[in-house]
């Protein structure tokens, strides 16, 4: 009876119930990390979405929620971050928030290819129609682009069992609907008022990701806020393209100080570090290389303004250039990767009149005549100290000069220094031509 009732007890204490178990199993919560990637989809975000996995799978995340707010991007950065969706060890969940965000164009793909689509109530996903940017594109390669895209949602709408229908409709009809709607129609998961709704709310999900069927456990799970780095953030600021132009101009003018003023140095680096910056900020845009050498024929003209006399013509012409090529800079149908005229107008004017007065300056300082050294003698006015014709002297400037004239001057005349030899210079009477 003893052997039994020690039998029993060492069950109790070292092998646990199915209730300890079932309870155990029940509380797990692990942790969620949580980014934000708000505006255009380009190489910056696509960057910081990957980076992301990469550590929420490194740091054993629950969870990745990205709260994603986009009109859309690019075409190469939203594949990019597509396949790492695909690949990602943790689960990822793309939530459309807060209230008044959207997930257009590029934005659809990545919802749609996450393991878990969820919106907040208020925002709309939809209007996936590929459009060309840097250029237009012909019928043939509309269709093209079109047949593509729609294919490549639908084999993601179909991975994720969601409406492949709605998805085609997308990208050839521009459809877009409201979180309610795109519920409605299998488009997303789940709505979430907020972030410890949608926590509670896909707790207990099953997805598949690289790892084989994961049941997603985020009921009371720690949130850990992941925000974008530095160097991302700064890298994200020059892809808009208001703040490219801005460094494409300020490149300009610093370079242009540098060249008028050697040795100056700042303006050259600081000229070619924004130079080099709005390049980086051109390759995540839409360049049209028209307006770029628009642009570099319109500094031309207000330099050659100066020199020449144009009655303001070439200056005129440098500001519609400089106009057109701004506006023509970077060509997309999407407002987004476009220019604001608030900003053209003013900076070409500005640019205008930056190259107008600097250069202006600086050619007449070059033509006025030298005011120190020997050179600086010529033109001034002197008074003979002794008669002068072929020897003489002279006071200028305060000093006595051995002159010499072509024609007869008396002492005590006023002279004027007309060259000047050596130590010895040449005058004529004031006033002789």
């Amino acid at each position: 009876m003893k052997a039994a009732k020690t039998a029993v007890l060492f069950l109790l204490l070292f092998l646990p119930s199915p209730v300890l178990l079932f309870s155990a199993e029940e509380g797990a919560a692990g942790r969620v990390m949580v980014i934000t990637v708000q505006g255009v989809i380009n190489p910056v975000s696509a960057e910081f979405m990957e980076k992301s996995m990469d550590e929420a799978s490194r740091a054993g995340m629950e969870a990745l929620v990205i709260e994603l707010d986009t009109p859309g991007g690019l075409d190469a950065s939203m594949r990019s971050i597509v396949k790492a969706i695909n690949l990602s060890e943790v689960p990822v969940v793309v939530y459309v928030a807060p209230s008044g965000a959207r997930a257009a164009s590029a934005g659809v793909f990545i919802t749609m290819a996450a393991h878990v689509a969820a919106m907040a109530p208020g925002t709309n996903i939809g209007a996936a129609h590929p459009v060309s940017i840097g250029g237009k594109m012909d019928e043939t390669m509309k269709e093209k682009a079109t047949n593509d895209a729609v294919a490549y949602l639908k084999s993601i709408a179909e991975r994720r069992g969601r409406n492949a229908a709605w998805a085609e409709d997308a990208v050839r009809k521009s459809v877009s609907v409201t979180a309610d709607k795109a519920l409605e129609l299998g488009v997303i998961d789940v709505v979430s008022r907020d972030l410890d709704a949608l926590l509670e709310g896909i707790d207990g999900m099953k997805v598949k990701t690289t790892r084989g069927e994961v049941e997603l456990h985020t009921r009371g799970a720690e949130v850990t806020r992941n925000p974008m780095g530095l160097r991302l953030r700064i890298l994200a600021a020059i892809s808009n393209p208001n703040v490219a132009y801005i460094l494409m101009l300020l490149g300009f003018y610093g370079l242009f100080f540098e060249f008028t003023n050697p040795g100056a140095i700042f303006p050259g680096v600081v000229g070619g570090i924004c130079l080099i910056l709005a390049f980086y900020a051109f390759q995540t845009l839409p360049v049209n290389y028209a307006g770029l050498l628009l642009i570099i024929l319109a500094v031309i003209l207000f330099v050659l303004e100066v020199k020449i006399a144009s009655g303001g013509v070439l200056t005129i012409g440098g500001i519609i250039a400089m106009l057109i090529g701004s506006i023509m800079l970077f060509e997309s149908p999407a407002p987004f990767i476009r220019l604001s005229l608030y900003l053209v107008v003013p900076a070409v004017l500005v640019t205008a009149l930056f190259f107008s007065v600097t250069l202006g300056l600086a050619v007449k300082a070059w033509r006025r005549k030298p005011v120190t050294g020997i050179e600086g003698l010529v033109g001034l006015e002197g008074i003979a100290h002794s008669d002068i014709h072929d020897d003489g002297l002279v006071l200028v400037h305060g000093e006595y000069w051995s002159a010499y004239s072509d024609e007869p001057i008396e002492k005590g005349e006023k002279v004027v220094v007309e060259s000047v030899s050596g130590l010895r210079i040449k005058v004529k009477r004031e006033g002789r031509k």
